[in-house]
C-alpha cells in the first residue's frame, strides 16, 4: 500500500530541490539564441540525461554508502546541511546567480548535457535528496515510488521548458524569483526534518 504522507513528501522535496520555475528561468537564458525546435531537442535530452543519472543514484546509491562506510543516518544529516544551505541560495537568489554562471563560464553548442542535466538539473542537492527518499523507503515498492515521483518531476520541469518561452512571459522576472523564495522556505523546513531524522536515529532528538 503507497503510503500518501511519503509520496507528498518526496513529490515536494524533489520538486523543491530540483525547482523547475527556476531551471525554466535559466534555461530560457541559456537557449535564448536558438530556434524553437533546437530549444525543444535540448530541453528533451537535458531531462532524459539528469533522469537517468537519478534513477542510477536512487537503485545505487545507498549501496554506494556502504561501501564507502557511510551510514544512512549520517547521510540524512550531511543532506539535510547541504539541502539547507540550498534553501538559503532559494532564499538570498545565490543558487540562480551561481547557475547563470556555470552556463556562461562553458560555452558549448549544446548545452544539454553541461550545464542543463549536470549540475544544474542532477546536482548534488537533487542527489542527495534522492539517495535519502530512497534510504527512507527501502524496498523494490519504495525504489519504485521514489522513481515515479521523480519521473513526475521531471515531466513537470520537461512541459516547464518546452513551454519556457510562454512561462517566461507569463511570469516575468519577478514572478520567478518570488516562486523560489517561496520553495527556499519549504526546503528550508524539509531540511531541518532530514537532520532531525538523522539525529534521532544516533539518539540525539526524541
Amino acid at each position: 500500500m503507497i503510503d500518501m504522507a511519503f509520496l507528498i513528501s518526496a513529490f515536494t522535496t524533489l520538486f523543491v530541490v530540483i525547482d523547475p520555475p527556476a531551471q525554466t528561468s535559466i534555461f530560457l537564458a541559456i537557449t535564448q539564441d536558438m530556434d524553437l525546435q533546437n530549444r525543444r531537442r535540448i530541453a528533451i535530452r537535458a531531462c532524459i540525461t539528469a533522469t537517468l543519472l537519478l534513477i542510477l543514484f536512487a537503485a545505487f546509491g545507498e549501496a554506494l554508502l556502504g561501501f564507502v562506510g557511510i551510514s544512512m543516518s549520517a547521510f540524512r544529516v550531511a543532506g539535510g546541511a547541504l539541502l539547507f544551505l540550498t534553501a538559503m541560495d532559494m532564499l538570498f537568489d545565490r543558487r540562480t546567480k551561481r547557475r547563470e554562471n556555470t552556463a556562461e563560464e562553458e560555452e558549448h553548442p549544446d548545452p544539454s548535457v553541461f550545464p542543463l542535466a549536470i549540475p544544474l538539473i542532477a546536482g548534488p542537492g537533487a542527489i542527495a535528496t534522492i539517495i535519502l527518499l530512497a534510504g527512507q523507503n527501502p524496498g523494490i515498492e519504495g525504489l519504485a515510488t521514489v522513481i515515479a515521483v521523480m519521473l513526475a518531476v521531471m515531466a513537470i520541469l520537461l512541459v516547464f521548458n518546452l513551454n519556457s518561452h510562454l512561462l517566461g512571459r507569463l511570469l516575468g522576472k519577478t514572478g520567478l524569483n518570488v516562486v523560489t523564495r517561496l520553495l527556499g522556505m519549504l526546503l528550508a523546513a524539509l531540511a531541518v526534518q532530514f537532520i532531525l531524522d538523522g539525529l534521532r536515529d544516533f539518539g540525539f532528538a526524541g
